[in-house]
Formats: C-alpha cells, sequence, structure tokens
C-alpha cells in the first residue's frame, strides 16, 4: 500500500511538472539560459569570446548558461521575438528589429562603456582612394546586410556625404561578418569596405591585417551592441543578469579576461531612448519602413 502511494505522489508530481512545462513554456526554459550573439565575427571566434562570461553567468546566476549559434543576423532576432532566446548580444539596429518584432517587449540591459560612442572604419588597398568620394565607381564591401556598424550606419553616413551606394558605387558586396570585408579588401575583391571600429583594433593588434590596407576615414560616434533580454524573461532574473554584467570589474584577474574577450573596460546600463537614433537612421537609409 505505501509502495502504491508512494508511485501515485510521483506520477503526481511528473503530471504537474510536464503541466507546468506545457502551460508556460518559457518558466520551464528558464532552467538553462539560451543565449546567442549575431555572427558579426566566424563562429570559432565568438565562441572563443563566450566561454569565459558563460562560466562566469553560470557561477552569478546559479544556473546553466548555453550558447546557440546562429545562421545569421536575423535569426538571432527571429529566435529572440520567438522565445527561443533568452539573451542576446545585438547591434544597434538589429535591437530595434528585435524590438520591432517582439513588439515593444525586447529589453536592452547593457552595454559596453565604448557602445555609447562606436564608430565605424572605411579601409581600402587601393592608393587612389583617399575620401569618401574617391569610392565613387569601386566596388564596396559592406557586413551583414543587417548590421548596424557595418552597413546601416555606414550607409547613413555615406548618404549624408552625397554618396548613394545603390547608384553610386560599381557594384555593393556584402561580406557577412567585419573580419570577413577585411579578407574582401585585401583579396581585392572590393576596392574599399567598413567595418567596426573594435573589430578593426583588435586585427590590428593581433597582427591579421594586411599591411597594404588602411584607414582613410571613420564615421561620426553613434550608439551600437548592448545585451538585450526577451521582455517576459523573469524579472527576478533580468536583475541579476544585469548585476552580473555590472559587477565585472577589470581589476579582478578574472574579471579582466573577461572584459578582454569582450573588449570592453566595463558594462554600463543602457535603454531603448538610446537606439531612436539608429532607428530613425535605419528608415532615411531605406532599411526600415
Amino acid at each position: 500500500m505505501l509502495h502504491c502511494t508512494r508511485r501515485l505522489a510521483l506520477t503526481g508530481a511528473l503530471v504537474c511538472a510536464l503541466a507546468i512545462s506545457f502551460l508556460h513554456p518559457a518558466a520551464a526554459a528558464e532552467a538553462v539560459l539560451r543565449v546567442s550573439a549575431i555572427p558579426d565575427e566566424a563562429p570559432t571566434e565568438l565562441q572563443r569570446k563566450f566561454a569565459p562570461l558563460g562560466q562566469y553567468l553560470e557561477k552569478e546566476l546559479g544556473m546553466k548558461v548555453s550558447f546557440v549559434p546562429v545562421s545569421d543576423y536575423a535569426a538571432v532576432v527571429e529566435a529572440l521575438a520567438s522565445d527561443k532566446l533568452d539573451l542576446a548580444w545585438l547591434g544597434g539596429f538589429t535591437f530595434v528589429q528585435a524590438n520591432i518584432r517582439s513588439k515593444g517587449t525586447a529589453i536592452p540591459l547593457v552595454q559596453r562603456e565604448q557602445d555609447a560612442r562606436f564608430t565605424s572604419k572605411f579601409i581600402t588597398a587601393d592608393p587612389t582612394i583617399k575620401t569618401l568620394a574617391d569610392t565613387r565607381g569601386k566596388v564596396f564591401a559592406f557586413g551583414s546586410p543587417s548590421s548596424t556598424s557595418g552597413h546601416l550606419m555606414p550607409r547613413y553616413f555615406l548618404m549624408a556625404a552625397g554618396i548613394d551606394p545603390d547608384v553610386d558605387f560599381k557594384k555593393v558586396a556584402f561580406s557577412g561578418a567585419h573580419d570577413a570585408t577585411v579578407a574582401f579588401v585585401a583579396a581585392g575583391r572590393a576596392d574599399a569596405g567598413v567595418l567596426n571600429a573594435s573589430v578593426w583594433e583588435k586585427l590590428v593588434e593581433e597582427k591579421k591585417v594586411d599591411a597594404k590596407v588602411r584607414v582613410f576615414a571613420t564615421t561620426p560616434p553613434y550608439f551600437d551592441y548592448n545585451w538585450t533580454v526577451r521582455g517576459n524573461l523573469d524579472p527576478a532574473l533580468i536583475k541579476k543578469i544585469a548585476a552580473a554584467f555590472l559587477k565585472l570589474d577589470a581589476a579582478n584577474p578574472e574579471h579582466a579576461e573577461i572584459l578582454a574577450l569582450q573588449r570592453a573596460s566595463k558594462f554600463i546600463p543602457t535603454s531603448k531612448e538610446n537606439y531612436l537614433g539608429i532607428e530613425q537612421a535605419a528608415k532615411a537609409a531605406g532599411l526600415l519602413k
């Protein structure tokens, strides 16, 4: 009789757990924090950069953290909006897209200090290109079509300088990622290109840039990258995630490694209002209706 009672209790608990999981899939998913990032660099590099951060978040949050690779920028936006991701590293434009796709529920939590004044670098290996005006009639490489720093903002600033990429360039190419844009220019597949300042500086530091490739122009500053959570994530967990990022301190050796891989001196709070300029730029450039 006692054995049957135990079986009934266990069965009841299992049914209850399954019911909770069925009725509240988002809550059930929070046993694992599913994290991803826009693929603005090679997949292996994204995994390398995230590994120590993922371990740190597991300790701070007391839960498993899983990195979910994606194929392209649009896939991150869609996964976050459809509750298949909990936390994502987004560019300014992909945040705007995620905010629209999620009907305004996506929450930007933190950004690196430099993301409040981010820039893009125009590069070339062609000695005749010295100004933006010299790119007319040339083959030009952007990164991903959804990249803030590799497409949207450079396009916006080119148009402000009187250059319409779709009219004035001989051909527009999309490399797919910032490091790939450098490779395009170095190999002569594009006469000029543009990528974000952070990746450019990292590649130069690591001596991964061909000596003939140089910067010939820099954009004005704008807001860019942030860590964003889905809006229906547990509010208590959202607070813990934000606190974990804000707690990172370069004076702590363990934290210093994480910050170095993220190319951050520290993380600071951010808000939706910071990305209104990005949304306006996207509309002006014809990339957002």
